[in-house]
This record gives C-alpha cells, structure tokens and sequence, in this order.
C-alpha cells in the first residue's frame, strides 16, 4: 500500500474518520511545488541582479524599478498559491487556511510586541523580518499539525 499522508476530519454527517490523499490531490500538490519553485528561483535570480546592478543606476526612476523588479517573481508565487488553493479539496483548503491564519495571528503578536520593546530600547527591525516570522509560524503549525496526525 502506498504510503500518503492521513488526515482526521468531519465528514457531512458529522463522523469522524480518516481520509487519505488521493493520486489527484498528489498530482495538484505536485504541480503547485513546480509552480511555486519555479518562481522562487526566478525570484532569487531577479533579486540578485536587482542587487547587483541597482546602486550603479544614476536614474532615480530607473532604480526604483530596478529595485523593485523582485516583486515580479513574487507576484507569480502569489498567483501559484492562489492557484493552489482552489485546486485543492475542501478539507485541505481548510486546514492551510487555518495555518495561514495561526501564522498571521502570531506574526502580529510578535510584531506587537516587538513594537513594545523598541519604545524600551530594542533595536528597529526592517519591515523584512515580518515574512519570515510568519512563515516560520506557518511552517512549523504545518510540522506540528503533520506530525500530530500520524
């Protein structure tokens, strides 16, 4: 038998049971993974050339453009997670949903009270730590709820 993840979950009438990831919903995950790689790595390229060439740019404008040029590749990862997201079934909807929400949760908690300690003295922290709080959040309620359900 293969082995694929198993998840516990209401069904209409209220049981509950175990449902398993079919091959469809395997071949969607899949195709999501391609997607957003795909444009992570267009990302690192653009970023590093971005990087690379913009503070010998004299153009105000043309720096600006340059500089923001990496949202492009970002802009393609959000469209590849939208994507995701209705592909897949209701339930795994659901469960990524509530992580996303978790992780936002925490991620304003921390920002908060981050906020706090800087009025105590704590260095200023750049509007770049805010994603991969949240994305740590996100990961790690994706482990905790994974490995919870084997």
């Amino acid at each position: 038998m293969l082995d694929m993840p198993k998840y516990w979950k209401y069904d209409d009438k209220h049981a509950l049971h175990q449902t398993v990831i079919d091959m469809s919903q395997k071949a969607k995950i899949s195709r999501y993974f391609v997607e957003l790689m795909s444009s992570i790595a267009l990302y690192v390229i653009v970023l590093a050339t971005a990087i690379r060439i913009a503070p010998g740019i004299q153009s105000v404008g043309l720096k600006v453009v340059v500089s923001v040029s990496p949202m492009i590749p970002i802009g393609l990862a959000i469209w590849a997670i939208a994507r995701h997201f209705r592909r897949v079934d209701d339930y795994l909807r659901m469960l990524m949903l509530e992580n996303v929400a978790v992780a936002a949760a925490v991620t304003a908690g921390a920002s908060l009270t981050y906020g706090f300690l800087e009025n105590a003295g704590f260095p200023k922290l750049s509007m770049f730590t805010v994603w991969p709080v949240m994305g740590a959040a996100w990961f790690a309620l994706a482990c905790f709820r994974e490995f919870r359900n084997r």
